[in-house]
């Protein structure tokens, strides 16, 4: 078992201990967050479903962002995964919410927002959502895989 597969079974354990249930509204990550969660066992009992909302069309009609707010921001910012989090909370049963949005590369980036740049937001059912923004180095397959450490490490933190 690899790290990350392993901080995902701590996550589940904690999940589990709590009774909660969670769900992942992924941009950049393409859906690895809820795949490393359901290549666990028994991960059904505390992963409630995932939500890839590659384009801002997705995300508006699968998480209800608004067209004005990804006009205004854009899809790579705090106020977008905000939103996704807290839609993704709206639009299920979980408890707990992940989103992620960034840009992977090798193109995307855009003046303030060069390749790397990775938007995280951690909800909690009746609760603040926590943001973090990273720039990580690399390419893509890398700003990726780092991407789903830190969403995976901030569940973690955020469930308490």
């Amino acid at each position: 078992m690899d790290k990350v597969q392993h901080l995902a079974c701590r996550l589940g354990e904690q999940l589990l201990q709590k009774q909660m249930m969670m769900a992942a509204a992924e941009s950049c990550t393409g859906g690895w967050i809820a795949k490393i969660i359901t290549d666990i066992p028994g991960s059904s009992r505390w992963f409630e479903r995932g939500f890839v909302t590659y384009t801002n069309i997705a995300k508006q009609e699968m998480l209800g962002v608004s067209a004005e707010m990804l006009e205004a921001y854009g899809a790579v910012s705090e106020p977008t995964v905000q939103a996704m989090a807290q839609g993704a909370l709206a639009h299920s049963h979980a408890q707990l919410s992940v989103a992620v949005s960034g840009i992977a590369g090798p193109g995307g980036a855009t003046p303030g927002k060069p390749v790397g740049t990775v938007w995280f937001a951690w909800a909690l059912a009746g609760g603040a959502v926590e943001t973090y923004m990273e720039c990580f180095s690399g390419d893509r397959e890398a700003v990726r895989q780092k991407a789903v450490w830190v969403a995976l490490e901030g569940l973690r933190d955020v469930a308490g």
